[in-house]
């Protein structure tokens, strides 16, 4: 028998590892179009990005063990295509950038995704974040520059990014073209309150309005970002983080359905012999009755490890039972550091969903919410409240009854 994992990342490495700890011996190919492993992602834009941590520390936790697992590990190799058989109980054949083949006997896909950019143009100034050679790029144009820093998107990275490039003394303009920060996901509250958080930390925050286009010096090198406003925002440093692209392109041809990613079941599978796993899976979760897709650290790991167990199932390996695994269904969790705040949140919230204030209060910067959906409870989040979103956690690992996460702050 034999694996694919197409994509040496969080999730792929972590399939990779609960593969050999579930007593796999077989051969398991590992492709990625990098020449070097992923690094982990949280430091790069904040310890790596300040100059904190040296590169090396930013590598991913499973890089030191990968001589343990008997990896056959093919870095600067891609995969182009796939050919997957619907009436087959193989997930089919695999080509690859240098043109040979795999036809494995189960096949997880952890290709990750990429940045969105407002621009096809490649400009000097103009920053993405994805890995370290990108966080390294940015912290080098930050060290030979000393005029204004522009982040274009206040998602959690690009906000994270403001924070850092305060920390570092740099003037930063903070732009949104939402009316409040993470109006996608949350009540226009805390997306104020990111806001207002940016603000008394210097950030000019500027939100409702969009990117017109990027305006260059005579050398080409980026001078400042024109608004859908016509007004212009002066900058030496350009960082965009509108979101990411799942890395689906290559299986364009495949019988595989896209769907925001790569559309799974409840249990991650694709196709027959065929899983998917990290932030280019779109997966029933049940618990939450609805198809999501997840971009985040912790998430990447549980898909990873699950994936791994639902292929060995899926090629009948070992003891390994359908009906003890059962569905995929996690509370997502995250977190994010800005300034002297921590941000945690666990569940899948709605920007939709009543939001009921259990601690703290917003003016004092420390405070849980929890965020209500009919007779459940969708999601905590806390700002410096850890020991009480992680008691709300448990409970919604257990049961999404508002009644019982509720009863936590009574």
């Amino acid at each position: 028998m034999s694996v694919l994992i197409v994509g040496a990342s969080l999730a792929g490495l972590s399939a990779a590892e609960t593969l050999r700890s579930s007593g796999y011996k077989d051969e398991i190919v590992v492709v990625d179009g990098w020449d070097s492993l992923p690094s982990d992602r949280p430091p790069l834009s904040k310890q790596v990005l300040a100059g904190e941590w040296p590169p090396e520390k930013a590598t991913q936790r499973a890089a030191s063990h990968l001589h343990e697992w008997d990896l056959d590990l093919r870095l600067g190799l891609a995969a182009t295509s796939i050919q997957v058989d619907p009436d087959s109980s193989g997930p089919g054949r695999v080509t690859l950038t240098d043109g040979t083949a795999v036809e494995p006997d189960g096949l997880i896909i952890a290709t990750g995704s990429r940045p969105r950019n407002v621009t096809d143009q490649r400009i000097d100034g103009v920053h993405l974040l994805r890995n370290l050679e990108d966080s390294l790029a940015l912290r080098d144009d930050l060290d030979a520059t000393d005029g204004p820093v522009v982040v274009i998107g206040a998602g959690f990275i690009g906000a994270e990014v403001a924070a850092t490039c305060r920390s570092l003394g740099r003037d930063v303009t903070l732009i949104e073209a939402a009316p409040s920060p993470l109006m996608r996901v949350f009540p226009q509250a805390i997306g104020d309150f990111v806001a207002d958080l940016h603000r008394a930390n210097g950030v000019d925050v500027r939100l409702g309005v969009g990117v017109a286009e990027l305006e260059c010096d005579p050398t080409g090198r980026i001078s400042g970002v024109r608004m859908s406003d016509g007004s212009l925002v002066e900058a030496a440093v350009v960082v965009v983080g509108i979101g990411v692209i799942p890395n689906v392109e290559w299986l364009a041809d495949s019988p595989l359905r896209l769907d925001n990613g790569i559309h799974c079941d409840e249990t991650c599978l694709a196709a027959p012999g065929v899983v998917a796993a990290g932030d280019v899976a779109s997966w029933y979760n049940p618990r939450y009755r609805r198809q999501m897709r997840v971009e985040q650290w912790e998430h990447a790991i549980q898909q990873g490890e699950y994936a791994a167990k639902r292929i060995l199932a899926e090629m009948g390996f070992g003891d390994t039972d359908m009906q003890a695994l059962g569905a995929f269904d996690p509370v997502p969790w995250f977190w994010s550091d800005q300034y002297d705040k921590k941000i945690q949140m666990a569940g899948f919230p709605d920007a939709s969903d009543e939001m009921v204030l259990v601690e703290g209060s917003f003016a004092e910067g420390r405070f849980a919410v929890l965020f209500r959906r009919g007779d459940e409870c969708s999601a905590v989040l806390g700002v410096n409240r850890p020991r009480h979103v992680m008691q709300a956690r448990m409970k919604l690992e257990a049961s999404l009854d508002w009644d019982g996460v509720i009863s936590l702050f009574r």
